[in-house]
């Protein structure tokens, strides 16, 4: 009697629209991945800080045992790009509850997302607010900092793990102190690495055949 109850309880929970929070990990050493235009490119060369890299994945179970659908995720990525042409794909530092994104802890904005295969992959320019110098301070001590979708929607039992139902909608992506996904990561750019243009490239180009 106990169980059956306990069965019902987790059948009625499963169905309640809740926040589902997802995590993934920054890469180690900020190792670069050139996924940058040459404006991007000149921001970080500036001082300006940029990650790049995956930020969620479907079609298999995540760390928390969930699994996103590529329909579900294909669509809800679509109607976030909106929000990333409009500057207002917003972040924040650490990871709330509620469904609504905090401005006074807003620590970066997204600049592009898409999706390669079963891959998300996204680029966040950390601001200059009070949670964005702190994230930068975070990233540049070399701390091991996640990113994380955060959203709302009603999860289904499958003998893979809980489906993410076709209810799901993406709130915005955080940056988190707990990664649990192995294989995703973000990529720092290097304010070192050197920004070569195409004209640059061109020129090398020919002063090497010359040579």
């Amino acid at each position: 009697m106990y169980h059956a109850g306990c069965a019902r309880r987790k059948e009625e929970n499963m169905s309640e629209k809740m926040v589902i929070r997802e995590y993934y990990e920054l890469c180690d050493g900020g190792i670069c991945q050139d996924l940058l235009t040459e404006s991007e490119k000149r921001f970080v060369a500036d001082g300006g800080m940029i990650l790049s890299g995956v930020i969620q994945r479907c079609g298999v179970p995540n760390g928390n045992g969930r699994i996103y659908t590529n329909e579900v995720l294909e669509r809800e990525i679509q109607l976030y790009e909106k929000l990333v042409k409009e500057n207002r794909a917003l972040g924040e530092l650490d990871h709330p509850e509620s469904n609504i994104v905090n401005l006074a802890n807003v620590s970066h904005r997204m600049t592009a997302v898409w999706m390669e295969g079963d891959d998300v992959y996204g680029k966040m320019q950390i601001l200059e607010t009070p949670s964005g110098k702190i994230l930068r301070a975070l990233v540049e001590g070399g701390c091991k900092i996640g990113i994380s979708s955060r959203g709302t929607g009603t999860l289904s039992e499958s003998p893979k793990g809980s489906i993410v139902n076709d209810d799901f909608q993406l709130i915005c992506f955080d940056m988190v102190s707990e990664p649990s996904t192995a294989g995703a990561f973000m990529m720092r750019e290097n304010k070192e690495s050197n920004v070569f243009t195409k004209a640059d490239k061109l020129n090398r180009l020919i002063q090497d055949i010359l040579s």
